[in-house]
C-alpha cells in the first residue's frame, strides 16, 4: 500500500505573544461552549416550569447536548488528524451558533431538547478541537502553563455561567431565551479572532476513511442504555421486557462498536491507543471528573432553586465557591507541574479531594447550611481543577504527534460520556426520590395524586402553598442522595489515579525516536 500524499504548510514554533494571541480566540469559544450549558443549568428551572416540563425532561435537556457532544468528540477529533484543525474549528462553532438559536426560539420542552441536541454536535467539536489546536501549537513541557489558562476558562464557565444565567432570567427585559442566543455573538467574535491570529500546519491525506459506522453503534448503544436509566422503575419494571430488550440492545450495539473499531483503518475510537496503561486508566478517572463537572452544575442549580426557594441570581451566586475552587487549583497546578515535569501527583492529590467534596455534598438536605455546603462545593471545584486537564496532559505526554487529535478527543469523548451518564443517572435517581417523597407527604396531609393536576413541580409559581412546600423538602432531601452516589464512583477515578504510571513531562512536541512512518508529519517545534 503506498504511502499517503500529505501536504504541509510551513510552521515553525510559535512565539509565546502569537500563542497568546491564538489562545484567546481558541479559550473564548471554548467559554461560550461551555457556558451554554452552565448558564442554562440555573435558568432550567425556570424554563422547564415556563414550558410546563417534567424532572425527566429536565434532564433530557441537558442529556441531550452531552449526548450528541460525547458521539461526535471522537469524529471531530479523528477529522482533525486528516484535515485542517483551523477549518474544522470554525465549523464546529457554525453548527453550535445555529443550535444555539434554534433552541432560543423552541415553544415546548420537545423541541428544546431536538435543538439542545444540535448545538451538543458543536459543542463536542469545539470542545475536543480546542485541546487539539493548544497540543499542536505547545510542546508538552511547556503546556502545563498554559492548561492553567485553560481551566482557568473552564472555571469560569462552569460556575460563573450560572450567575450570568441567573441574571438573565431574573431580568425582565430579557428572559430565558437570551441564556441561548447570547452565546451566538460571542462565537462569531471568536470566529474572527481565530481566522486571524491561529495559524496550524494543514495535513491533507488522498485516502481518508471515516469511521462513520463505529460512531453511529456506539451513540446509539449509549442512548438506548440512557433512555432505560431515564424510564426505568417509573415506566416499566427493572425486571421487564422493556429492561432485558433496551439494555441487552445497548450492549449488543456497544459490543459491535467495539468490533467495528478493532477491524476497520481509521477507526474514530483508536484500540490501541486505548489499550496503553496511561490511556486506559486516563479514561477511568475522566469518566469520574466528567460526572463531577456535569453533574455539579447541573443538580446544584436545580437544589439551590427548588429545594432552597432561592432566586435564579443568588443560585448562581451560591455556586461561585466551586468556581474559585476549579479556578485556583487549575492555575497553581498547571504551573507547578510545568515547573516539576510531574503529573501523577496532583490528579492523585485532586481525585482524593473529589471524593471528599462529593461526600461533603451527600450530607445535603432542604436546610442544611450554606457555608456546609460552600465549602464542600469549593472541595469539588478544587478536585476538578487538579485532575481534569491534566488527564488530558498525561495521554498527550504519551503518544506520538500524529496520535495526539484521536487521543484528547478519546479522552474528551470518556469525560463527556461520563457527565452524560451521571446526568442520566443521577436526574433519574432524583426524580424517583422526590416521586416517592411527594406520595409519602401528600398521604400523610390527606391528598391524593400528583402535586396538582397538569402542572409540572417544578413550575412552583403554580402551585399552592402547601404543595410548594413539600416540592421544595423533597427535592432538597433527595439531592444528598445523588452526590453519595457521585462519590462512590470518584473513589474508581482515586484508584485509576493512583495506578497511573509516573512520568515526566517531555520537552519536544513529539516522541523523541519518531518511526519511519512518521517522517511525513514532522515535529511542529524543535
Amino acid at each position: 500500500m503506498s504511502a499517503p500524499t500529505t501536504t504541509r504548510a510551513d510552521q515553525t514554533a510559535m512565539t509565546h505573544r502569537e500563542i497568546m494571541e491564538a489562545l484567546s480566540g481558541l479559550l473564548l469559544v471554548l467559554f461560550v461552549a461551555m457556558a451554554s450549558s452552565t448558564i442554562v443549568s440555573t435558568a432550567l428551572p425556570k424554563i422547564i416550569g415556563d414550558l410546563n416540563g417534567s424532572q425527566t425532561q429536565y434532564t433530557w435537556v441537558v442529556t441531550a447536548t452531552l449526548l450528541t457532544a460525547t458521539a461526535s468528540t471522537p469524529i471531530w477529533g479523528k477529522l482533525s488528524d486528516l484535515y485542517s484543525k483551523k477549518m474544522l474549528v470554525q465549523i464546529s462553532i457554525v453548527v453550535f451558533v445555529l443550535g444555539s438559536l434554534i433552541a432560543g426560539f423552541t415553544q415546548n420542552t420537545e423541541q428544546l431538547i431536538a435543538a439542545r441536541a444540535f448545538q451538543g454536535l458543536g459543542m463536542g467539536g469545539v470542545q475536543a478541537l480546542v485541546q487539539v489546536a493548544i497540543a499542536a501549537m505547545i510542546p508538552p513541557r511547556e503546556r502545563g502553563r498554559y492548561n492553567g489558562y485553560l481551566g482557568g476558562v473552564m472555571a469560569l464557565a462552569t460556575v460563573g455561567g450560572p450567575l450570568l444565567g441567573g441574571l438573565i432570567v431574573d431580568t425582565d427585559a430579557l428572559g430565558w431565551r437570551w441564556c441561548f442566543f447570547i452565546g451566538a455573538p460571542l462565537a462569531v467574535i471568536a470566529l474572527i479572532v481565530l481566522q486571524k491570529t491561529l495559524h496550524l500546519p494543514v495535513m491533507r491525506r488522498d485516502n481518508v476513511k471515516i469511521d462513520y459506522l463505529g460512531a453511529s453503534l456506539i451513540a446509539a448503544g449509549v442512548s438506548v442504555i440512557l433512555v432505560w436509566v431515564s424510564f426505568v422503575d417509573s415506566s416499566f419494571a427493572w425486571m421487564s421486557w422493556e429492561t432485558f430488550a433496551m439494555v441487552g440492545g445497548g450492549l449488543i450495539l456497544l459490543a459491535l462498536a467495539v468490533w467495528v473499531e478493532s477491524r476497520v483503518s481509521e477507526p474514530v475510537v483508536p484500540l490501541q491507543i486505548v489499550r496503553q496503561r496511561t490511556t486506559a486508566l486516563a479514561i477511568i478517572g475522566s469518566l469520574a471528573v466528567g460526572m463531577a463537572m456535569f453533574g455539579g452544575s447541573v443538580f446544584l442549580g436545580q437544589y439551590f432553586q427548588i429545594g432552597r426557594g432561592y432566586s435564579p441570581t443568588q443560585a448562581g451566586l451560591l455556586m461561585i465557591p466551586m468556581m474559585i475552587g476549579i479556578l485556583i487549583s487549575s492555575t497553581i497546578a498547571g504551573r507547578m507541574i510545568t515547573k516539576s515535569g510531574q503529573i501523577k501527583p496532583y490528579i492523585v492529590a485532586g481525585t482524593i479531594t473529589l471524593v471528599a467534596g462529593f461526600a461533603g455534598l451527600s450530607m445535603l438536605d432542604h436546610d442544611t447550611s450554606l457555608w456546609y455546603v460552600g465549602a464542600s462545593m469549593a472541595l469539588v471545584g478544587i478536585g476538578v481543577g487538579m485532575s481534569m486537564q491534566n488527564l488530558v496532559l498525561a495521554v498527550q505526554n504519551t503518544v506520538s504527534l500524529k496520535d495526539i487529535g484521536a487521543a484528547s478527543s478519546t479522552i474528551a469523548f470518556f469525560r463527556s460520556l461520563g457527565g452524560t451518564i451521571g446526568v442520566s443517572v443521577l436526574g433519574a435517581v432524583l426524580a424517583r426520590r422526590v416521586s416517592d417523597s411527594m406520595t409519602e407527604q401528600l398521604a400523610a396531609a390527606g391528598q391524593s395524586g400528583g402535586s396538582s393536576d397538569g402542572v409540572s413541580a417544578l413550575n412552583l409559581s403554580s402551585l399552592p402553598e402547601a404543595v410548594q412546600h413539600m416540592v421544595r423538602a423533597a427535592y432538597g432531601d433527595a439531592t444528598g442522595h445523588i452526590f453519595l452516589i457521585s462519590a462512590a464512583v470518584a473513589v474508581i477515578g482515586v484508584i485509576a489515579a493512583i495506578a497511573m504510571k509516573p512520568a515526566k513531562l517531555r520537552s519536544t512536541v513529539d516522541i523523541g525516536t519518531p518511526l519511519v512512518a512518521d517522517v511525513k508529519e514532522p515535529a511542529l517545534a524543535k
